[in-house]
């Protein structure tokens, strides 16, 4: 047993201790599926504190030979499985950390030779009868002992992408990487000596013009997560049965952690998040504390093709299309809006709908970290809406027609294209900014199927709040009044007829002529 080498079942055994562990293990019946074919070669990309480590913890505690990691998963998913017995502890694995072999370097310069003579070093230990010659190429120091023993590895690398996303101006290391990385799955002789090769981090594959540099590896990504989707993070069922479990209110961990969307009907949750507010007992910001808000502050204020629109336009609830295709899988290759938004996806900030191509900001959690980011920016015409909400929040509850008309009015004059009205769609853009922080008393559903056909908005109380529900109904050149005629006549509040408290019917109406706001409100 080594450091790199066979490194034993230690890693993943702290993971089963954690207090809250979630069973992920019904992957390996994925990775056992394409041992030894050509779909063995897997990179899986997700953010941050996603629970990459523990995965690779994970398949190193079952494939490592030197351990018996029997105990370890015989209750757990894939212990049920028919191939689970003939896969576990059975191999000779390498399992390697970039960041920990770049934190030995000096700026990442010679990460590459350090990684090798350190596994080279290891591997000379346990087969010393296959180095008749110094050899410094681990490539063919694993062709040598296949050769000699027919010996197969299972490789895993946690945080592939660390040079690319640490080293993103160093040309000259980062092709040393690459060209390392295609030696050891590209070439010929590593279709004999690859077992499986499981790559994890947070960026896919490094592009170079169309082709990815490893065009033989599976790719997994938070744009395409397929087959592996739902052990990107925690699963909603998941979260429920863990909030349940701990007593906790899982409607409001809904709110703040759920948005990511992956495949059809797949709610994806944030497991830092999820684990860390069951531990503190209270729902808060956890993933977005672990990373200075800097990093995002850069990428929105380089607004390529108006993206701070695209941005105050998802702070109000809606998406942009985006097109992922000519990301080029770094950090520093942007040429447009679309490579901008697909790398706040790659990281987590975004939520991407591939059945659409639209991205959107997943959860309330991720948006406070747009607003930290925006605040010192420039971005005061959104900080100062988003500030005024409370206000106008008020001043509905009391009825305020004239006040709920102006506080609208205000958004709609921001400085911005994106609120600039065209239609019913673009207003609504600006009542969900204008209501920003009703979030913390409702659930706003848009173009909710209501009656005889669709609300606009409804705002739907939280079961904690006392306030009351809203159906808001919005004329763009047309009449206040027909607004809420449109409420009554079609039956939109027939969707709350459970609901047992207050109920305010709101129209809110713009003319173009004019170019005032008016609103009308009533009690149901």
């Amino acid at each position: 047993m080594g450091i790199y080498l066979n490194p034993g079942n230690e890693g993943f055994q702290s993971a089963l201790r954690s207090q809250i562990y979630v069973d992920k293990t019904e992957m390996l019946e994925y990775t056992n599926s394409v041992l030894d074919s050509e779909q063995r070669y897997i990179c899986v990309s997700r953010p941050r504190r996603f629970g990459k480590s523990v995965t690779a913890e994970m398949l190193v505690a079952y494939y490592d030979k030197s351990c018996d990691s029997s105990k370890l998963f015989q209750n757990r998913k894939i212990a049920e499985k028919k191939d689970y017995e003939q896969h576990r502890n059975q191999y000779d694995v390498i399992h390697m950390d970039i960041n920990s072999f770049r934190n030995q370097t000096k700026d990442g310069a010679g990460i590459v030779s350090t990684l090798q003579k350190t596994v080279i070093r290891e591997l000379k230990e346990c087969y010393p009868e296959c180095f008749p010659e110094d050899i410094l190429q681990l490539n063919s120091v694993l062709s040598q002992v296949n050769k000699v023993h027919g010996i197969k590895f299972v490789i895993i690398i946690d945080e592939w992408d660390a040079v690319f996303r640490e080293n993103r101006y160093d040309e000259e290391v980062q092709e040393e990487y690459i060209g390392f990385l295609r030696g050891l799955f590209k070439d010929a002789p590593s279709k004999k000596f690859v077992k499986l090769a499981y790559l994890t981090g947070i960026l896919p594959v490094k592009k170079y013009g169309t082709e990815s540099a490893l065009n033989n590896f599976d790719e997994f990504t938070m744009l395409e997560p397929d087959v592996l989707a739902e052990y990107v993070g925690f699963t909603e069922s998941e979260v429920c049965g863990l909030y349940e479990k701990y007593h906790m209110d899982f409607e409001k961990a809904r709110q703040w952690y759920d948005g990511y969307r992956l495949g059809e009907g797949l709610h994806i949750y944030n497991p830092k998040s999820v684990v860390d507010s069951i531990r503190r007992r209270r729902i808060g910001n956890y993933w977005t504390n672990t990373e200075t808000y800097e990093s995002l502050k850069g990428y929105i204020n380089m607004n390529f093709d108006g993206l701070k629109d695209d941005v105050t336009k998802m702070l109000a609830g809606g998406s942009c299309v985006v097109n992922p295709a000519k990301f080029q899988n770094d950090m520093i290759s942007f040429k447009s809006r679309d490579d901008i938004l697909t790398l706040l996806v790659h990281l987590g900030y975004l939520s991407y709908d591939a059945e659409h191509q639209e991205v959107s900001i997943p959860n309330e959690e991720v948006k406070s970290e747009f607003v930290n980011a925006m605040e010192d920016s420039g971005w005061e015409y959104v900080i100062d809406a988003i500030r005024a909400s409370d206000e106008l929040l008020k001043a509905t509850w009391n009825m305020d027609e004239q006040a709920v008309a102006k506080g609208v009015e205000s958004v709609h004059l921001m400085n911005t294209s994106i609120l600039t009205y065209n239609n019913e769609n673009s207003l609504s853009c600006v009542i969900t900014l204008a209501y920003y922080n009703a979030v913390k008393e409702y659930t706003l559903i848009r173009e909710m199927p209501s009656g005889k056909g669709y609300a606009d908005i409804i705002f739907l109380p939280r079961k904690y709040s006392d306030k009351p529900a809203m159906v808001v109904e919005l004329k763009w050149n047309q009449s206040v009044e027909g607004a809420i005629s449109q409420i009554k006549e079609r039956q939109y509040t027939k969707v709350l007829e459970e609901y047992q408290g207050d109920l305010l019917l709101v129209g809110i109406h713009y003319d173009k002529e004019t170019k005032e706001h008016r609103c009308k409100i009533e009690r149901a």
